[in-house]
């Protein structure tokens, strides 16, 4: 008898190559989690994700799951995987799905956000864990320029070269800018995302940010389809996938954004 696991899973991505395992480093998400789930279900297993991340990309809640004829409680799950992976990686939740579940296909949207540090001077402690911009950032301005991106477009202009992709077109249903201090946070909610293109997103509204470029010059790099029109691809560093979302019969506890 098989059994579909999930696991909602933490990660700090500062160490690691993304999540997505690779044959030339066992430095990946995917590939510590798979040989810490095995070594419990005591069979080799297979999981498969809500949404890839790259090298140095944050995680509040991936949602993976895998197949397994062992038989184990949610509890005994979560304890035996945590028990053998490193401190910066942490499931935080497991539990048995039916068959109709599906970590990638089954979810309905997904969620970024970027943490940028605008000061005058780095941060000691958030220098793995943003983006640090010196000059003052016009955040109306960004806002402004954030709204031409809402809805159903092709993001031609912000598709990192070798996404592998079939289409461009892309779903974002909501950006929100907020600003508390010295933080300015993007939370992007989309169908899906290419490949860097929230953080191209947020090089392009960078641009706008520091009046190198008007927000309405944000609709025509959209239109024009160009990839060198938009914005630079910022670091990985200040990236946090929030997590994805499910229909509801799932039961997927929803995350949370726990950033000061």
């Amino acid at each position: 008898m098989s059994f579909r696991i999930a696991l909602g899973v933490e990660y700090d991505g500062s160490e690691y190559f993304g999540f997505q395992k690779q044959k030339s480093t066992n430095q990946t998400i995917q590939g510590l989690l798979e040989a810490s789930a095995s070594r419990v279900a005591d069979h080799k297993v297979k999981t498969f994700c809500s949404g890839r991340t790259d090298a140095g990309v944050h995680a509040f809640m991936q949602v993976i799951h895998f197949d397994t004829e062992a038989t184990r409680t949610s509890s005994e799950w979560l304890r035996g995987i945590n028990s053998s992976l490193p401190s910066d990686i942490r499931v935080i939740w497991s539990r048995e799905m039916d068959e109709s579940f599906h970590a990638r296909f089954s979810a309905t949207s997904r969620s970024y956000l970027y943490n940028i540090y605008n000061n005058q001077t780095p941060s000691a402690l958030w220098s793995d864990r943003s983006l640090f911009v010196t000059q003052k950032l016009d955040v109306r301005s960004m806002r402004a320029a954030s709204k031409y991106l809402i809805g159903e477009h092709d993001f031609t202009s912000f598709r990192g070269s070798g996404c592998q992709s079939k289409t461009s077109l892309r779903n974002i249903e909501n950006i929100e800018i907020s600003k508390k201090d010295q933080f300015i946070r993007v939370e992007l909610r989309a169908n899906a995302f290419l490949l860097h293109m929230v953080r191209i997103i947020i090089g392009t509204l960078l641009m706008v940010g520091k009046k190198e470029i008007q927000p309405k010059e944000v609709e025509d790099i959209l239109k024009q389809q160009d990839r060198r029109l938009a914005g630079k691809t910022v670091s990985s560093s200040g990236l946090f996938f929030l997590g994805p979302k499910y229909p509801q019969k799932y039961k997927i506890p929803g995350f949370k954004n726990n950033l000061i």
